[in-house]
């Protein structure tokens, strides 16, 4: 059976946490490992956490539940922790807030992508799909306004951000040898996509579209709150992918785009 880890990054997250714990409580698919990565919170996160893994241990639904709470230098540097333990087949980065659609998402999504089918060797390297935003009661708002394509290829993301990074689940063996770039504060999970998928054609490996809806994120994230660094940021990440001349004019187009619109 494919195993998959589900990466959760908190730091007093207790506010939104549990709908993303009992979120992944409730999957049907068996073989799940949560890493719950917490850089020392002082409110009510890690009793959370600790009573949820109990929970977990006691419902003998298949998953491990692992903790770890310490200081540490920001959210890519806490996620490079994640990825470094993580030891499933593919890795989903879940924060405080996020959850899975369904309680069949990964079941449906091994299924889809004929996972248990294949050989491993042959599983692609990205499983990705659609996001729903939601509020912070965990309701439906929109649909994420950046869709992924049918075909997605690293070179994809000229066009922006398409998949989210809640809806992008690695193949873990790859992703392992790609951390994130901590220099990067508010994009490094745009620039790992980015050499995640560039790996993927190095090995001339697919990336397999689900066709559904496989994340919801909440509203109010971190890029969210810093919008404008984010935004910098990721001008500087295409430029480091896709060179400068073809991010300024990719730039234009997307002003234009918004006045047309």
């Amino acid at each position: 059976m494919i195993k998959f880890t589900v990466i959760t990054i908190t730091y007093n997250a207790a506010a939104v946490l549990q709908r993303t714990l009992q979120s992944v409580l409730s999957q049907t698919h068996e073989d799940v490992e949560h890493l719950i990565v917490d850089g020392a919170s002082t409110d009510g996160t890690l009793p959370m956490a600790e009573h949820y893994k109990a929970e977990s241990d006691a419902s003998g639904c298949g998953h491990k539940v692992i903790i770890r709470s310490e200081p540490d230098d920001g959210i890519y540097h806490a996620m490079n922790k994640g990825l470094t333990q993580a030891s499933g087949d593919y890795i989903i980065y879940m924060n405080a807030g996020d959850s899975f659609p369904q309680a069949t998402t990964l079941e449906d999504i091994a299924r889809r992508c004929r996972l248990n089918e294949l050989p491993s060797g042959e599983w692609p390297a990205v499983l990705y799909g659609n996001t729903n935003i939601v509020d912070a009661d965990g309701r439906f708002l929109r649909p994420r306004h950046l869709q992924p394509p049918p075909k997605l290829t690293w070179r994809s993301f000229r066009q922006g951000m398409l998949v989210c990074h809640q809806a992008f689940y690695a193949r873990t063996d790859i992703a392992k040898n790609l951390q994130y770039d901590t220099r990067y504060r508010y994009s490094a999970d745009v620039d790992w996509c980015i050499r995640v998928m560039k790996e993927a054609d190095r090995l001339a490996l697919p990336l397999c579209n689900t066709g559904m809806v496989v994340a919801n994120y909440l509203e109010e994230g971190e890029t969210t709150r810093h919008h404008q660094e984010s935004l910098r940021e990721r001008y500087q990440v295409m430029c480091r992918h896709y060179g400068r001349v073809s991010t300024f004019f990719m730039h234009c187009w997307f002003l234009l785009r918004n006045i047309i619109n």
